[in-house]
């Protein structure tokens, strides 16, 4: 078995240096476009060339993310884009569009491609279909359970999130930003409202606070029971934070991994970046750290208490501190502002504050001056051993690990000063720009002549010459025929409406949204008129689904936001009905996807949408907006307390109020709503998502009847159905 990948996150050329120089097998950045992270500085194409160059002279594989959703008119660019990055040296394109990555495989068979965490590959099937459509690697959802962790390994090579930030919903399927702000996520432009404040109308959570936001995740000694599975690849997140935290996480999994990790590797991990004081994820199950309602940022190590001492605020504490360091106060779990180290006293330290402290708040570090050097100061060297001949009458032989360089030049005797073996040492030991650590094997002259320009020149030259040889790009240059062009097809007049209740309803096709997978089918579903397809969850276990399966023979097909429905489905022989959460946005998604009906992304316009409108496409019209799947209970698993209701409101602070329903596969799932419901148009199929609606066949019939939606509505957002969304 290989040794496990440390993987690390660079946003900048700073973390890409402290990644290599930590130790990380692999690092993974974006370009200036298509990257889901993209307030990072990210990279040209001529600086990810000679960082490229750089990583792959050390030994480390550098994998491009391009997993942002593209649209049609971006689609011709995007392709390009990645060919373009795939010659100047990446060993891996990330992509979250299965449909555009079935295609460059098919059109470009040596480009290798990472499924990202964005198409939420979660159980066997989406690994399945990940590999038939020609992905070497998928990057598991953050939420995937540790039993179907160990299955999809035996399919597919995984890199799992081991570290880092963890988005409060399931991968790939947050429009939370995107319809309450105007960016989306998927397009990498997340604003973060997870991360602000909410109050829901429960006992114990009407309190404003942080009810989205989680703790990071950091499995420390779990990783050994990832390895056991048959993980890859450890996957640390972070391309916006510093070099100095890439540094630590990099130096801490390392050591976890070589069984000489320390509390100190721990302690550094945690003054360089700590959110809530972390969790081990939902790979092995939700636990009491999982979300971080009081605090949202970093805040450190706890260092010290605060005692108050003739008007100064002390921190009681045996530890060193200098200026330049900082540092959070915080008051019965809560943030009371920020510090920074004002002088040493003989029990610990002055702080300098705006906040008025008081005795017992507790002291943090979050800026450690001396570490973050520390971090920052390794230097990884590739060991160069030199032998070097420079014999009159002869040109001159550089060899440099075996590979041979020579002068322009015969070379001649000296009549004056010859040069001498040290000067040739002193020469060679510069390195110029090159991460070389020089070893000579021997060193050989009989005493010519070259001047020191002439022997400077002839060290630049070989060095050159050699770390171009190990750097170079040993793909083969892509240049295809990428033209794909779409079929034009009569236009979709039908009408699907999702509910929770199909009883006596009448559409063309009804999608039914179980609360629970247990209820009464024949019940929900008693008089209905049209198709009726099931509604499954873009996440499910394997445990889950095949729960699931028990149902689906009452349906005449399948309705799902993730894609391992598409395997799932062409296993059982059913229709597909492709959802939103697919999130089609171009013609190469829509002729690909093999399925009866597709719904195209809610995050394109009525325009946008008609560009690629086939007779089996649908776009979301009208009714409820969800913006998130939440795989974890946001009320902390107090199940003995809970209340069991289906709906709740999630109020932000500006007094915008989201609806939260609980479901249920066995264990309580939630969706969020958009505070606002959806009156669109539509000129190709239209979708409702009446999950919330209280008359469904009243809005049904406004829809089929061409009436104005708007008339149904007392309130409504046209969502991004006129204005494109960034």
């Amino acid at each position: 078995m290989n040794k496990a990948e440390i993987l690390a996150p660079a946003g900048d050329k700073n973390s890409v240096l402290a990644a290599v120089n930590a130790g990380a097998n692999a690092v993974y950045l974006g370009l200036k476009a298509y990257s889901a992270r993209s307030s990072a500085e990210n990279f040209d194409y001529e600086n990810f060339e000679e960082i490229a160059r750089y990583c792959h002279a050390l030994g480390v594989k550098v994998y491009v993310a391009m997993n942002t959703l593209v649209k049609d008119g971006e689609l011709d660019d995007f392709i390009v884009s990645a060919v373009k990055a795939w010659n100047k040296g990446a060993d891996a394109i990330i992509l979250s569009d299965i449909f555009v990555g079935k295609f460059l495989k098919e059109s470009c068979s040596e480009m290798v491609l990472h499924l990202s965490t964005q198409a939420g590959v979660c159980n066997a099937y989406g690994a399945k279909l990940a590999k038939e459509y020609g992905f070497s690697r998928v990057i598991l959802a953050r939420e995937t359970a540790i039993e179907d962790i160990e299955e999809i390994t035996k399919i597919i090579e995984t890199e799992v999130f081991v570290q880092g930030a963890l988005c409060t919903c399931f991968s790939g399927q947050c429009y939370l930003s995107s319809f309450a702000g105007g960016n989306s996520g998927n397009r990498g432009k997340c604003k973060q409202p997870c991360r602000k404040k909410y109050s829901i109308d429960r006992e114990g959570f009407e309190e404003s606070a942080y009810r989205l936001s989680l703790s990071d995740l950091s499995v420390g000694e779990n990783i050994e029971r990832l390895i056991s599975a048959g993980v890859a690849s450890f996957k640390i997140e972070g391309r916006m934070r510093r070099p100095e935290y890439v540094s630590a996480a990099v130096k801490y999994y390392v050591n976890l991994i070589d069984n000489c990790s320390t509390d100190s590797d721990f302690s550094d991990l945690k003054r360089t970046y700590n959110r809530g004081n972390y969790t081990k994820g939902l790979a092995f199950g939700q636990d009491k750290s999982f979300l971080s309602p009081q605090v949202q940022g970093h805040i450190g190590e706890f260092v010290g208490v605060i005692k108050v001492e003739n008007g100064k605020f002390v921190c009681i504490c045996r530890q060193n501190f200098t200026k330049g360091d900082g540092f959070k106060i915080l008051r019965n779990g809560k943030e009371v502002g920020g510090a920074s180290y004002l002088c040493g006293t003989k029990n610990g330290f002055v702080l300098s504050t705006k906040a008025r402290l008081r005795n017992g708040d507790k002291v943090f570090i979050t800026t450690d001056t001396a570490l973050n050097a520390r971090l920052l100061s390794a230097e990884k060297k590739l060991p160069v051993k030199l032998e070097i001949n420079l014999i009159s009458g002869k040109k001159a032989e550089i060899f440099i690990n075996g590979m041979a360089f020579y002068g322009d030049k015969h070379l001649e005797s000296a009549q004056n000063r010859p040069l001498t073996v040290e000067d040739i040492k002193v020469a060679f030991k510069k390195v110029d720009k090159y991460p070389f650590e020089v070893r000579f094997l021997g060193v050989n002259t009989d005493g010519v002549f070259m001047p020191a320009s002439e022997l400077n020149a002839l060290r630049r030259t070989s060095y050159g010459n050699f770390y171009k040889s190990i750097t170079e790009n040993f793909h083969n240059i892509i240049t295809p025929n990428f033209n794909f062009s779409q079929k034009i097809s009569e236009k979709n007049t039908k009408v699907a409406a999702i509910c929770t209740n199909l009883h006596n309803l009448n559409a063309d096709i009804g999608i039914l949204k179980l609360s629970d997978f247990n209820s009464d089918i024949s019940a929900l579903t008693k008089g209905f008129k049209g198709e009726k397809y099931l509604y499954i969850p873009p996440y499910l276990t394997g445990k889950e689904i095949q729960e699931v399966k028990k149902i689906i023979p009452f349906f005449d097909g399948i309705y799902s936001d993730g894609t391992y429905a598409i395997a799932l489905a062409k296993e059982l022989g059913i229709p597909l009905f492709a959802g939103t959460g697919f999130n089609i946005s171009n013609r190469i998604d829509t002729a690909l996807c093999k399925a009866e009906y597709i719904a195209l992304s809610k995050e394109l316009t009525v325009s946008e949408a008609d560009k690629i409108s086939m007779g089996n496409t649908f776009y979301l019209t009208a009714g409820d907006i969800k913006v998130m799947d939440l795989i974890y209970c946001p009320f902390e698993k107090k199940c003995a307390s809970c209340d069991k209701r289906e709906n709740y409101t999630l109020t932000d602070e500006n007094g915008r109020q989201f609806p939260l329903r609980r479901y249920g596969t066995g264990a309580c799932r939630f969706e969020l709503y958009n505070c606002a419901s959806l009156a669109s148009e539509t000129h190709t199929g239209a979708l409702l998502d009446c999950t919330l609606q209280a008359e469904p066949q009243k809005l049904i019939d406004i829809c089929k009847s061409g009436r104005s939606l708007r008339e149904y509505f007392k309130s409504y957002t046209r969502g991004h159905s006129e204005q494109s969304v960034f």
